[in-house]
């Protein structure tokens, strides 16, 4: 039986590496795209990892709210990998 620990690490995996960029394409240039409309708005320079991390600082607002929703938690691994990956771009 998987814990819920790894099945949260899983799920996320599965989102980030398949039907997410899919729908969404590859990681770094969506994020590049959400970046330069966030530069727009923001009057101020946007990294792809920061946006990452915006996202997950989201779900964990988020969570703050509803703590047992556990799509959150599963889109916040996601997010959080994806900010270590883009951290290196």
């Amino acid at each position: 039986m998987t814990n819920k620990r790894t099945q949260i690490l899983e799920d996320a995996s599965a989102l980030i590496n398949g039907a997410r960029e899919a729908a969404y394409g590859p990681p770094f240039e969506n994020f590049e795209r959400i970046a330069a409309g966030w530069r727009v708005i923001l009057k101020t320079d946007v990294t792809p990892s920061q946006v990452a991390l915006c996202l997950a600082w989201l779900k964990t607002a988020r969570l703050v709210n509803s703590p047992a929703h556990q799509d959150s938690f599963v889109d916040m691994a996601a997010y959080a990998a994806l900010a270590g990956e883009l951290a290196e771009c």
